[in-house]
């Protein structure tokens, strides 16, 4: 390989990923920083690490000139972007190539074809994939959103044309909410990827989410690794990955690997990709996106084959072919077989019992399960930080078995041994739903907004109260009788204090009527006007942390007086406004 130093344009548990085959590679890895995320993991991981003066993600990981500028000063020949931030960035990818670096990733015009989801909706009919109703250009106005579902009907799903995970997602069932989920479908597309712009698909009721990951070399080579089922998710953020993708016919996985390979090939891409669809409660095999940067949910699919794909991602920029092909003339690509079944779990932090707010802080406790097939990939360990200014992944919990039952058991015993601390996460949701029907029957019952309208903590989880499932906890074993049991106390009750989550478990308010949040946020809009009358329950301002929308809502009946400004970025447990 002639690639020497890769500059990781990205931060977190991605970052350390790419660090770590960077060195099984012999490439030296440079990694740059934020404010906020000094001293991470993964700038001890990397060999290298450069400050980026902010602490935004516009100030940092997606300032294209400090990020060209590290990269000549610590003397990288390539650039790997992960996942988010600029990876599907074209005009990011054709500044790298001028600037003498390589792009590990697809070419600018293979982003610009298959990230621009209306373009990507155009070469998919060419590759005769089957598509629901959608328009053919970005909207300009909410109201031809509304003409749209006048002709088509609801529900809609209003989507970025530029960019993916869940961002700038909105479905929207009623027609009087089109204009507020069109524009806000703007602001979160806008935060996250730049450039605002939205269309509009039919959207198909109680779908799963289907993927296949696919790898496409110089040398004429296209792989499909299989497929993954990613249907449980909140707010169309993947929260529970599944490889291969269970109960689907034949015809059915035919046509989503098949699909993916065509629409591929036709456009020239080469590295690491995935297209994605839905698949209908009917049946029906629907193209959504596709996605032209490795997946968060990458290692689900290495688990089940044994490829490295980032290590791919590296052997294509340079020129080489994929590893398990080389040397084979295979016309159309070879697949590697795939082995067992595999599960991810996204260890976001997020607070399950405030419908899955963020919950930035320090980690005061990281303890990781141990196990056959069980692998962590994370950017944080005990006394890390979790900054407000980024998303809330903490890191993956990713389990293989050699059937699916299996490894649905090796995932509870994995989950239940998982102990994090300090900040709130999404932990309990997991441990909920390896024990469910829906995921654990004879048939996959989870659709993409099943979590959404569906789930709700357990009032019981391990024998806890709802409201205790945060409270820091102490095993105590003791023997009775000659047996050995294993009893769990509150900290707090042992005299050790602890150091819980710092924020309170309601996203507004207390009985003096202070309006607050439990998290650093900015006030993206006030839903209403100083001195109105509002009413307890009433959605009154929508606030954004950590790449994502929340809504506050009012604590009490009364007048509400505004104490913040819209467009201000607020501290945790700042009073914004007051309801008397």
């Amino acid at each position: 390989m002639t690639l020497s130093a890769v500059l990781i344009a990205n931060r977190g548990e991605i970052a350390v990923r790419i660090a770590r085959t960077a060195r099984d590679l012999g490439i030296r890895s440079i990694a740059v920083y934020s404010e906020p995320d000094t001293g991470a993991l993964y700038t001890q991981v990397a060999d290298e690490a450069y400050l980026l003066p902010g602490k935004t993600s516009a100030e940092t990981y997606m300032n294209i000139p400090a990020l060209i500028e590290v990269a000549h000063h610590a003397g990288a020949d390539c650039l790997h972007p992960g996942y988010g931030f600029l990876s599907e960035n074209a005009d990011f990818a054709r500044t790298v190539e001028q600037a003498g670096l390589t792009w590990i990733g697809p070419s600018p015009e293979a982003i610009e074809l298959l990230g621009d989801k209306l373009s990507a909706r155009a070469l998919a009919v060419e590759a005769n994939a089957p598509l629901a109703p959608g328009t053919g250009e970005p909207l300009s106005t909410w109201e031809e959103a509304r003409d749209f579902a006048e002709e088509h009907g609801m529900p809609i799903a209003i989507k970025a044309a530029f960019g993916g995970g869940g961002r700038g997602l909105k479905v929207v069932f009623d027609e009087a909410d089109i204009e507020e989920g069109f524009a806000s479908a703007g602001r979160e597309a806008k935060e996250a990827f730049g450039r605002g712009e939205c269309y509009v698909e039919k959207f198909l009721t109680h779908p799963r989410h289907v993927e296949a990951q696919v790898l496409a070399d110089a040398h004429g080579n296209v792989a499909v690794l299989g497929t993954r089922d990613c249907s449980t998710q909140r707010r169309f953020q993947k929260l529970i990955e599944e490889a291969p993708a269970p109960f689907l016919t034949d015809e059915q996985r035919t046509a989503i690997e098949e699909g993916a390979r065509e629409i591929i090939r036709k456009a020239n891409y080469q590295s690491a990709g995935t297209v994605e669809y839905i698949v209908s409660e009917d049946g029906t095999v629907s193209f959504l996106e596709v996605n032209t940067r490795v997946q968060v949910e990458h290692p689900v699919t290495e688990a089940v084959t044994g490829v490295d794909i980032i290590a791919e991602q590296f052997r294509v920029a340079d020129g080489l072919p994929l590893s398990f092909v080389e040397g084979q003339d295979v016309g159309n690509g070879i697949d590697p077989s795939i082995s067992g079944h595999a599960f991810e779990f996204r260890i976001n932090a997020e607070d399950v019992t405030n419908g899955f707010a963020p919950s930035p802080g320090t980690v005061t406790r990281f303890d990781v399960p141990t196990g056959p097939g069980v692998r962590i990939d994370t950017g944080v360990r005990t006394g890390g930080q979790i900054p407000p200014y980024y998303d809330s992944l903490m890191g993956k919990l990713v389990v293989w078995g050699p059937d699916r039952d299996t490894a649905l058991r090796r995932a509870k015993q994995a989950l239940s041994e998982f102990d994090i601390e300090g900040v709130r996460t999404v932990l309990p949701f997991h441990r909920d739903m390896v024990d469910a029907p829906e995921i654990t029957g004879d048939s996959l019952d989870v659709y993409t907004d099943w979590v959404d309208h569906n789930y709700s903590p357990s009032q019981k989880h391990n024998g806890v109260d709802i409201e205790h499932i945060y409270d820091e906890r102490r095993d105590v074993v003791v023997e009775i009788d000659g047996r050995l049991h294993t009893i769990g106390f509150p900290v707090a009750l042992l005299g050790g204090g602890g150091s819980g989550p710092a924020e309170p478990s309601t996203p507004a308010g207390d009985v003096a009527g202070a309006v607050t949040t439990s998290y650093e946020a900015t006030i993206v809009e006030w839903l209403v006007a100083d001195g109105d009358v509002v009413s307890k329950g009433d959605a009154i301002a929508t606030i954004e942390a950590m790449k994502m929308e929340s809504s506050i809502k009012a604590p009490r009946d009364g007048q509400i007086s505004l104490a913040a400004k819209q467009g201000e970025r607020v501290k945790a447990n700042a009073t914004i406004a007051t309801i008397s």
